[in-house]
């Protein structure tokens, strides 16, 4: 079956040719198998284009919206022999489980600098108190868990992102909740001593709000876990997820790191950790509509009671 691969033509540009334009390699024609999928059809491609390896190409049929998923046969969309596929280059891609490493280092690395050297960022050593020692290990332990995640336990639909898009979200990563956080929370305004920090160390309230953020994020890590166990590796298969959290709303994951958030700015009373919050959930909200959204496209059965990512509402 031979398929032609053609740059999509630009709304209202005459398309005066079927040949190549000036320094164009765009159209040329590829052979694949009847039975051929759209990966086939791909590899296909970065055969005669080198530098379009699989992940670079976004393919369409007919309709812009009619995206080649990968993994599907192309009889699923009525191509046939002599038809025109479209291609997109969505530019250097870079892996997905590289970009998670790459954002949530960040903030490790800037937490610990500002916490372990005061003098560079304040200009003076000083004790650190209770409550910034107990944040100290709890947004650590937060950032390290999420690499060990990275490491053992996600399983990515997609296998990669645009490259320059890793600048993107490591500043939300690496400025918002990494050096932002970290100087104003474990800033002199709050060292041992100081009026603030006897006002935030409250054990009772440091206790009941660190009990609030284990309980996220070993709840978070659970809801983890239940996505791994839906795909099986290698693969990029999607189900309808159940069980812990899942039965009242679409991404639990969310939910519980908003709550983790929560008991950090509870326990710090920080602007930084408050706008973080705001930031970082609206964030997540976003995701969440989408994901809520594609669930119940893609499943006629989805749980018509669940919302996105806030139990009861939204």
């Amino acid at each position: 079956m031979r398929i032609t691969i053609a740059k999509r033509p630009i709304p209202g540009a005459v398309n005066t040719s079927s040949q190549p334009s000036a320094g164009s390699r765009y159209p040329f024609t590829v052979e694949v198998s009847e039975n051929a999928t759209v990966d086939d059809l791909k590899a296909a491609v970065a055969k005669q284009v080198k530098s379009m390896y699989p992940d670079r190409q976004r393919l369409s049929y007919g309709d812009k919206k009619n995206v080649l998923e990968s993994g599907s046969a192309l009889s699923k969309y009525s191509i046939s022999d002599n038809d025109t596929v479209y291609i997109k280059d969505l530019g250097p891609q870079i892996g997905w489980q590289t970009v998670f490493y790459i954002e949530y280092l960040g903030p490790i690395i800037f937490h610990y600098l500002v916490y372990n050297f005061p003098r560079f960022f304040y200009g003076t050593t000083f004790e650190h108190s209770e409550i910034q020692q107990r944040v100290y290990l709890l947004i650590m332990g937060h950032f390290i868990k999420r690499e060990l995640e990275t490491a053992f336990v996600h399983r990515f639909s997609h296998g990669t992102m645009p490259l320059m898009n890793v600048f993107k979200n490591s500043f939300h990563y690496h400025m918002l909740s990494g050096l932002n956080l970290a100087y104003w929370v474990y800033s002199p305004a709050s060292a041992q001593g100081t009026p603030l920090a006897a006002k935030l160390g409250n054990p009772t309230l440091m206790t009941i709000l660190t009990g609030v953020f284990v309980f996220a994020e070993l709840s978070n890590l659970k809801t983890h876990i239940t996505l791994r166990n839906l795909r099986p590796p290698g693969t990029r298969v999607r189900r309808i997820p159940y069980g812990y959290g899942f039965d009242i709303v679409s991404c639990p994951n969310y939910l519980f790191e908003t709550i983790a958030w929560v008991s950090i700015a509870a326990m710090t009373r920080s602007f930084a950790a408050l706008f973080f919050l705001i930031v970082s959930t609206g964030q997540m909200y976003i995701w969440a509509i989408k994901k809520h959204k594609q669930y119940k496209r893609e499943f006629p059965d989805y749980p018509k009671s669940r919302k996105s990512m806030i139990p009861f509402i939204a």
